[in-house]
């Protein structure tokens, strides 16, 4: 299966409110369904630096976007990594592929991606996750654990996201 990874243009976001509307009942991403604001403004964010898709067979199948670490993420991730420097991190964030697409290595060349670029800024790469499958992806791929954030809208009886960075051994 052959794909192309490229940045984001406006006219991908009809196709990826679609693609993670579709990966959500298998993955649980994002844990809120539906989502209490446009899906639309879930993938595309003020503060993103970069975001990339893949396609496949000439259909979008992927998104990952790299940003700032802010507000209570940024305290907990300065916190973990003994720092007072914010901008020495780049969050992964909304990391999605289309479940037809799934273990072929589309996730990995979109995170490989988010990855190289926040490290040719000179930023460490760091991510949130829930705790499940997805924490055993990043684990095989060299994430640590580096501590556990409870937000607001996360329910009582889900455990807390994990915080992960990806040292520079990589």
């Amino acid at each position: 299966m052959a794909f192309a990874l490229r940045p984001r243009v406006d006219s991908d976001v009809p196709a990826l409110v679609e693609v993670l509307g579709a990966q959500q009942p298998t993955s649980g991403y994002p844990h809120r369904w539906p989502l209490p604001f446009p899906v639309a403004d879930f993938i595309v964010r003020d503060d993103q630096d970069r975001a990339w898709v893949v396609e496949v067979d000439g259909r979008v199948a992927g998104h990952v976007a790299v940003g700032p670490v802010t507000g209570e993420e940024a305290t907990a991730f300065l916190h973990a990594i003994g720092t007072d420097d914010a901008s020495a991190l780049a969050l992964v964030a909304v990391l999605f592929v289309d479940p037809s697409v799934k273990g072929r290595g589309v996730g990995g060349a979109l995170l490989d991606a988010a990855v190289e670029w926040a490290r040719s800024q000179g930023r460490l790469p760091v991510l949130d996750v829930l705790q499940g499958a997805a924490v055993d992806v990043y684990r095989h791929r060299g994430w640590q654990v580096i501590g556990e954030l409870r937000p607001d809208w996360l329910p009582d009886a889900v455990p807390p996201m994990l915080l992960m960075s990806l040292p520079h051994q990589q």
